[in-house]
């Protein structure tokens, strides 16, 4: 029997196609993009993706910023198996899908469909009850869309970058110095939300040109007041540092650990172990002094507040420098890797900077800014601006409130000048 085609039949089936996935489509590597926000340390994830995984209760969370709501099919990528396999995933706090991995020689699982949110999106991996351990090496998830590319995240590993964006972007305060004026203590308080100091977290307060002066957390059972100068010598490797341009100590306070860093630049490094805390105010004081012969001190204190005095931390010496203090700063940053998708906030309040004569400017004028994975927007969740009377930057936690770099802010000048008997200081 022949068939005769009508022709509104053949324009229907000339266009028509069956469900399918969008030609566009976009690959999430998960090396720079997820964090085991559940389950056991000994699974891992690295560089290339999940290598090993054995944990049922693991979760592995994948963020993704888009810049409208659209709807999307999600596919994963995974490794060769030998057995057919079976996970659970979500999109932000929806219900799991099951989602079947297959043994193929292209190894792509099925696919499920998810409606992404403006904002940060988080896809959440785990194991399914029927799978079995060990569960299989994923390295991206593929994300298929219509319309625009408009998705933020962290697309290369140029130059470590999936390390640095997982570690999420650093921010900074620069403070307006006053003109003409030899400037050689800065002065400024800080306070640490409750709750918004998770562990990695270094919260930067006297910053200048050749070092920084803070507080970090390292452990659940340790915190430190650190305090480091950068040697004039550019290396990352403190063994390299010719002994006429190492840092040299002058003199440090009780119990304070001092010796050399490297890695982010090399130089003289000092900390304190401190149990401080979060919710309470603590005051930094920090002096830069040229010695007129080529080389520069620089000192740094912190004041206890329930013993109410000035606690010396360090004083190094930087050869080959001559210099008052310049680039008076703060920062936030975290140094844990694996945590980068925690919350931290800082808040700096009551600037003064003093001349070498002890006469105190206050400084009311910040401007913000950002590292290379915010200047990328691999990373949107970096935040900083004026919070009531103080300055705050804010990281991490992949929020959707992201304040413009290079944006400037100010205060009234402060009135609350700084009572500090220097001849007294430790």
């Amino acid at each position: 029997m022949k068939i005769i085609l009508l022709p509104f039949v053949i324009i229907f089936l000339a266009f028509y196609q069956p469900a399918s996935l969008s030609k566009e489509f976009i690959e999430v590597p998960l090396g720079g993009n997820t964090f085991q926000t559940n389950g056991a340390n000994t699974d891992q994830l690295d560089k290339n993706g999940i290598l090993r995984w054995n944990a049922t209760e693991s979760v592995w969370s994948t963020y993704i910023y888009s810049e409208t709501s659209k709807k999307v099919t999600v596919s994963i990528e995974y490794s060769s198996l030998e057995t057919k396999n079976v996970l659970d995933i979500s999109l932000n706090e929806g219900k799991f899908k099951t989602i079947v991995l297959k043994k193929s020689a292209n190894p792509l699982s099925n696919t499920v469909k998810f409606t992404f949110n403006k904002g940060y999106n988080i896809i959440h991996i785990k194991a399914n009850a029927k799978a079995q351990a060990p569960f299989p090496k994923i390295k991206n998830l593929k994300i298929y869309y219509q319309g625009k590319d408009d998705f933020k995240f962290v697309r290369d590993n140029i130059d470590q970058r999936f390390y640095w964006g997982r570690r999420g972007p650093s921010v900074h305060l620069s403070y307006e110095m006053p003109e003409n004026v030899n400037v050689k203590w800065f002065y400024n308080e800080m306070t640490i939300p409750k709750d918004k100091d998770p562990i990695g977290s270094y919260f930067m307060s006297n910053g200048f040109r050749e070092g920084y002066f803070g507080i970090q957390v390292n452990s659940l059972k340790e915190r430190r007041i650190l305090f480091s100068v950068w040697s004039p010598f550019p290396t990352d490797n403190p063994k390299e540092i010719p002994e006429n341009q190492k840092i040299k100590l002058l003199k440090k306070g009780e119990n304070v650990y001092t010796g050399e860093f490297g890695n982010e630049g090399s130089g003289g490094q000092s900390y304190l172990v401190y149990p401080w805390q979060s919710g309470v105010t603590y005051q930094f004081l920090s002096s830069v002094v040229p010695d007129n012969q080529g080389n520069t001190s620089y000192t740094a204190y912190f004041k206890d507040p329930e013993r109410g005095k000035w606690i010396l931390i360090a004083s190094f010496l930087r050869p080959q420098t001559s210099t008052w203090y310049t680039r008076a700063h703060s920062f936030l940053e975290n140094f844990n890797d694996e945590l980068g998708y925690l919350n931290r906030e800082v808040q700096y309040q009551n600037q003064w900077v003093a001349d070498e004569n002890g006469q105190w400017f206050s400084m009311n004028k910040v401007k913000f800014t950002g590292d290379d994975i915010a200047r990328r927007q691999y990373r949107l969740d970096a935040d900083g601006g004026i919070k009531g009377t103080s300055f705050f930057l804010r990281n991490g936690g992949f929020f959707n409130t992201t304040t413009p770099l290079n944006s400037s802010f100010s205060l009234p000048p402060s009135t609350q000048k700084p009572t500090i008997d220097f001849k007294s200081l430790p």
